[in-house]
């Protein structure tokens, strides 16, 4: 994964048009420019940062009481059946954005043919148990 300077970064420098659904002095989010599902979101801490484990507990605690709210939102506006939610650290678990951002991926029953494992399908020969 390649190096990321904050002025060359997507998320320190979003696009002008892109709908904030939430903004606190740390953390943001946003939808996600290529959902996966109606709704999906993004919770990102402001502080530009590549690695979750990186970030203060302080940060870490911000995200996820951003997430609650977020979740709430998407709830209200879409009426998921479920939700999804994860983080991808470095390249081998398949970050492209080197700045930390946790997806919100709201699910809807038949979006895929068998959801049983859930997130246990990023390995998908590993998936079912």
């Amino acid at each position: 994964m390649e190096t990321l300077t904050q002025a060359d970064c997507p998320f320190c420098n979003p696009e002008k048009d892109r709908e904030i659904v939430l903004e606190t002095a740390t953390v943001f989010a946003f939808y996600d420019k290529f959902p996966v599902n109606k709704g999906h979101a993004l919770i990102i801490p402001k502080r530009h940062c590549a690695n979750y484990f990186d970030l203060s507990l302080t940060e870490q605690a911000d995200c996820w009481q951003l997430l609650n709210q977020v979740k709430e939102i998407v709830q209200e506006r879409f009426h998921p059946d479920g939700f999804n939610v994860g983080i991808n650290i470095n390249e081998a678990a398949g970050q492209t954005v080197p700045h930390v951002h946790i997806h919100l991926i709201p699910r809807y029953s038949g979006d895929v043919a068998e959801p049983r494992g859930g997130v246990r399908g990023v390995i998908p020969e590993r998936r079912e148990y």
